[in-house]
Order: C-alpha cells, then structure tokens, then sequence
C-alpha cells in the first residue's frame, strides 16, 4: 500500500515537471504516453468527491443550520444523552456535547438517558475547547423568573419549608431560598413553625429584592383570595341582629376576633357578658364556637361588630322583687372610682356605694385605699331605680347613727381622749369613738408653743387628750382643743415676765428677721435681728445662752419679744450712772473739806503754817478731778 502511494507520488512529480519545463518553439515533440493517464486527480485518496468552493459553502450552511447557537449567560435546552457514575452527559445539538456534575441533579433522583434538562450557559469554551454549563445556575434563574412572575401577576409558585427562622420560616422555591412571615403563614395566628418544616406549600410573592435576588412570600394571601366570593356573599346577606355562629381566632385585651366562616368579626369585651370581666379568656378560649349577634356592620369597612351577651335577657329586666329599698344585699367589688366603688350584686346588675356611705365618722375616706377588687361586702340598699338601672347602696346605714344623743355623750367643755386619724397643716384629726371625731386647731395644741406643723406634736395612731369646744350638728363635725386641759397660763406669764425684766434662754434657731428664743416654764419669745447684736459687736447663734431684757408682752396674741442688745446697754448704762455718782459724791466732800480749813485760816498761826501748806498740796491735787467731775456733770 505504501509503495503504491509513493510510486503515484513519483509519477505526479514526473507530469508535474515535464508540464512545466517549456519545450523550445521550432522543436515540437509529441508528449509519450505515461502510465494511468485516465487517473482523475479531482477525486480523495478515498474516492471521495472533490466539491467547488460554491458547493463546499452551500453544504457548510446547510451543516450549520443543523446546529444550536450556544450564548453565554443563556439557559439552553439539552438532552441526556450518557451517564456515568459522576457526570451526565448531554447532547447541546451543537457541534459538542456537554459535561454537567451528577451532583447537581440531586433533586431529580429518577433521572434518566433521554429526559430534557435545561443548563446555563457559563463560557462556550474553556482552555480545554470545552463548553462549561451549569443546571444549578439554570434552576436558580428559572426560579427568580416565576417568583417575579408571581409579584407582578399573581400567579402561585410552589416551595418546601426548610426550616425555621426569627420571625417565620425559610421557604425552597425551586431552588431559590425566600421568607415566609409568621403573621403570613395562615389567616389565624401561628404559635407552632415547626409543624410546617418539611411542608410543600403554595405561594404568592408579595414582596422582591432584585438585587439581591431576595423575596418575601405569602400562603395567607392564597386563603384571603379563596376567601374572598365567601366573604362577600357573607357581607351581603348581613342584618342587624341575625344570629350566627362563630369560632374564636384570636382573643386580645379589648375583645375576641371571630371567623364566621370567611369574614371576621369582633366582640368587644363589653359585649361577652352582662357582668363585669377582666379579659375576655375568662369566658372564651381559642378555637371555640360560638353564638353572637350581630350589632353592627359596615360593608365598605368589612367592619362587623358582634355581641354575645344580647342572646340573654338583661339581669335588670330579670331582677327579683326582692332586692328593694332598705333589703341587704351581698356583692363583690368590681370597680373602684375616686368617689366611691361600685358592688356587683348579679352579674350584670351593680349599685354605687358613695364614699359619704362608707361611714358614719366625718374624716374623709379615700376609696382606692378603703375597697379592693374581688372584695365582698355586705350592705344596704339606700335608693334602686330599676327603670334607670341604678342602685345606691351604703354600709355605714348597717350601723346606728352614732350622732344620736351626741351633746349627752359629749357635752361641750367636758374632757376625753381619742386616736389620731390624720395630720393636716392646720389641725389634728382625732376620733374618740367609732364614726365620731373632731379637729383640734394647730393652734389649740399648747398655749406656749407654736408649731409650724402638727406632726412637731403628734403623729398618727398616738392616743391624745381634748376637751370638746363646739358641736356642729348639720356638718355631724366637732371643735377640739387639747391645751385647754390645762388652765391659761398666760394669766401668770404677765407677772412673770414684765416688760424690762431680765430672763436667761437659749435661742431655738436663727432666720432671715430674727431668732426663736427658750425663755423659761417652756415659753417661746422672738427676738429681732438687731436685738440679737452682742456687746462685742457679732451677733447671737443658734443653742447660744444669753440673757436676754423683755421689750413687749402681749397676752392676747401671745407675743413675748425680747433683746439682748438692750440687756447689755442697760448693765452699760447702769456702770456708768453709779461711776458718775461715786465722782459726784467725792467732789462734795472735798468742797465740805476745802470749807472747813478756810474757817480756821484766820486763827491759823506760825506754827501752824506746816499744815496749812499740807492741805494746800492736797487742793491743789484734787483741783483738776474735780474740775473734770464738773465738766462731765455740766454735759
């Protein structure tokens, strides 16, 4: 075979040579027969046909025809053509096959040789000259594609709930991970997630993130929109008052939200029972079905108010002959108001107790601190009007009238005790029997002291003396005093402490004009800031003890006023009015002296000159004393 084909060689080189070497033009020689001149050259070493260039171009368009135009990032249709352990093999109906992971068709375990897939195109060819796909980058796109179909038409797209996240659940949408919001899982509230996990659910995407291929979905959409024919022929066929039955979906603080088949509706805590309820879980519970009525609608609003205790006949419509003015009745406290609280006879029938029907005693009572909720009393009907549907009651009226004979028990001027009850800035509140009691003044405490406020005397639940001052039937109030236990000692205290007397005390404390001083048997004086300037030039402080001259007594309003600056000015005063009489009376016994010696100067002689001279010295030295004594008696 071989040396077949070196043997044409040799000849075609042979033709080749002899056809190219010109032969001379007088010389014209017959070319001599070669061997295989019938041989076509325009045929293959394989007898193929040899086609033009016009042919070969018509032939490559019709092959290329034949064959899919691969783009990059585009998801292209293959078929399985192959499979191996690892890989799948797809025929592109392109001029090269495809080569996909096993791996990535894990979610489809029933794969077979011949069933289409769809791939993405990822490069036409790497540095091998191979095309790189992937089914998983198909999936995800394919997956966006319907999820943002369903935002903006509608349509329902079905996913796996994988697991449970904060707030909702992680929802597969064909391959794609989305959100599923708690409060959009179903149209009542969801407390267990993980009964879903694992569910296939279907859908509608409420809301997208295009970049960053996110999605928010919704199953509760899916129900509001079946439910959506129900609720309005629900809506339509709606009057005040038809009865219909309910289930309890959601219960809150103000009422409980019910599903009438397809339509909510609310009943509102005041509408549950007649009586009164804290929270509507007293009565109702989740799932429950139940009768209501309804009250109220608004189509426009899909607004329906519903009410459960209008299928029963109102307690005050029902209530006993029994229950009467002056009858006693029992109750428990449901409600409590600043001017009183209100006692539940009956579910739904209730009467005020007043805070003036608390007792008989005049003392203020505060409500809040006096009833507590759940709390049973025991009281009497004061005033019912069955019409109206309302009742006062009292408790105080269980009781007699403690004021009866009053001005018997306790005379005016006559002497008890009783317990402080309260402490005002004016006065003491003391109660000196049960529901009587009285108001001692702040300034009935004690004739000496004046207190800026009682609780400087006495504090509540201390027993305390009084004297009744006045009774004052109509207002049911006494006048007390507890200083008039003891006789005015002011009577006394004006010849005790005169004006210009001298008295040793303390000072309380010192202020802006003055100083509260101690003065003796417990009395209070006031003393002027000026009065209180010492001889030394500072003033008096605090717990100092000084001797302080009385400068104003007043009995009827109880006033001492006293100063220290007049005590000390008075011993000054004093020193020098006895300084000046003791130089007054010097002076006039050296003039009586000076007298008696001028008497006897006439009989004086010579040898009485020595003491003459003497007594001269002895003028002569009193001379300038006296004239001073003089001059100052002069001034």
């Amino acid at each position: 075979m071989q040396e077949e084909k070196n043997t044409q060689a040799e000849e075609q080189e042979a033709v080749e040579t002899a056809v190219a070497t010109p032969e001379p033009e007088t010389a014209i020689v017959e070319k001599p027969p070669v061997a295989h001149d019938d041989f076509d050259w325009t045929q293959g070493n394989r007898n193929t046909p040899h086609y033009n260039e016009e042919d070969t171009e018509k032939y490559l368009a019709s092959y290329t025809a034949t064959m899919n135009s691969l783009m990059e990032n585009e998801i292209v249709s293959a078929t399985i053509s192959h499979m191996t352990d690892s890989d799948v093999i797809l025929d592109m109906g392109s001029k090269s096959d495809g080569l996909v992971s096993l791996s990535e068709f894990r979610d489809t375990p029933d794969l077979k040789v011949g069933d289409a897939v769809e791939v993405y195109v990822e490069k036409q060819e790497d540095d091998k000259g191979q095309l790189v796909l992937s089914r998983r980058k198909a999936k995800l796109l394919r997956a966006w594609e319907r999820i943002v179909d369903s935002y903006k038409n509608g349509t329902v797209i079905k996913g796996v709930v994988v697991s449970k996240t904060k707030g909702g659940l992680i929802v597969d949408a064909g391959g794609l991970e989305t959100f599923l919001p708690g409060s959009q899982i179903d149209i009542k509230p969801i407390i267990d997630y993980d009964a879903y996990v694992g569910k296939t659910m279907e859908f509608k995407v409420v809301k997208i993130n295009e970049v960053i291929k996110n999605a928010v979905v919704s199953h509760k959409a899916l129900i509001e929109s079946d439910l959506a024919e129900q609720r309005e022929a629900i809506i339509s066929g709606l009057e005040k008052g038809q009865v219909l039955e309910g289930t309890v979906k959601n219960i809150t603080d103000f009422g409980a939200f019910m599903d009438l088949g397809g339509v909510d509706g609310l009943l509102y805590i005041t509408d549950i029972s007649w009586g009164r309820i804290n929270h509507p879980s007293e009565v109702l519970s989740i799932n429950e079905k139940v009768r209501v009525a309804v009250l109220d609608f608004d189509e426009n609003k899909r607004r329906i108010s519903l009410g459960l205790k209008q299928l029963q006949p109102h307690p005050w419509d029902v209530l006993g002959d029994e229950i009467k003015e002056g009858s006693v009745v029992k109750g428990k406290i449901v409600n409590i108001e600043d001017y009183g609280a209100f006692l539940e006879i009956t579910p739904g029938v209730e009467g005020l107790i007043h805070v003036s029907e608390v007792s008989w005693s005049s003392q203020p009572v505060n409500a809040r601190e006096f009833f507590k909720l759940e709390e049973e009393h025991e009281v009497k009907v004061v005033t019912i009007d069955k019409e109206d549907r309302k009742m006062s009651l009292s408790l105080k009226q269980l009781s007699d009238d403690p004021w009866t004979g009053i001005d018997t028990r306790f005379p005016v001027n006559s002497k008890t005790s009783g317990e402080v009850k309260n402490l005002t800035p004016y006065g003491v509140f003391v109660e000196i029997e049960e529901g009587i009691g009285g108001m001692i003044h702040i300034s009935d405490l004690s004739w000496t002291k004046r207190y800026n406020h009682p609780s400087e005397f006495t504090k509540v639940g201390e027993n305390i003396d009084v004297v009744i001052l006045d009774i004052d039937f109509d207002t049911r109030k006494l006048s007390l005093g507890h200083k008039q236990m003891e006789e005015n000692p002011w009577d006394t205290f004006e010849n005790v402490f005169p004006i210009g007397s001298y008295h040793e005390a303390t000072l309380i404390s010192v202020g802006d004009r003055g100083a509260k001083v101690q003065l003796p048997y417990g009395l209070e004086a006031f003393a002027p800031t000026r009065h209180l300037k010492k001889e030394d030039g500072t003033s008096a402080q605090a717990d100092e003890t000084l001797t302080f001259k009385v400068i104003e007594f007043n009995r009827d309003d109880k006033r001492i006023m006293v100063s220290h600056m007049r005590f000390w000015q008075d011993i000054n005063k004093e020193a020098e009015d006895t300084v000046r009489s003791e130089k007054t009376k010097q002076r006039r016994q050296t003039r009586s002296t000076l007298a008696k010696h001028q008497s006897k100067v006439e009989k004086t002689t010579l040898g009485d000159m020595d003491v003459f001279a003497s007594l001269k010295g002895q003028l002569e030295d009193d001379a300038p004393a006296a004239a001073a004594a003089a001059k100052q008696e002069e001034e």
